[in-house]
């Protein structure tokens, strides 16, 4: 069983044992107004060009490890 359904089913079980109505009813307004059709985002001209750069950084081989970066960031952080 994936993780999505460990999570549905354990959402399930916990939902089975509220009986405020006040609480449920809530619940069912959030779950009832959240639509996979929703989860599409429109992105901006300037999101979708970072977006392009930071692929074409990928492509070109221009990372750094996230150790690198934690020892620039302090570095940074103790020059303030």
């Amino acid at each position: 069983m994936g993780t999505t359904d460990i999570l549905r089913n354990d959402i399930i079980d916990k939902l089975l044992t509220i009986s405020n109505k006040d609480y449920l009813s809530a619940l069912y307004q959030l779950v009832n107004s959240s639509s996979v059709d929703q989860d599409t985002v429109q992105l901006t001209e300037e999101q979708v060009l970072m977006l392009q750069l930071s692929d074409n950084d990928i492509k070109n081989g221009k990372l750094i490890s996230q150790d690198q970066l934690d020892k620039d960031d302090l570095q940074w952080l103790k020059g303030l």
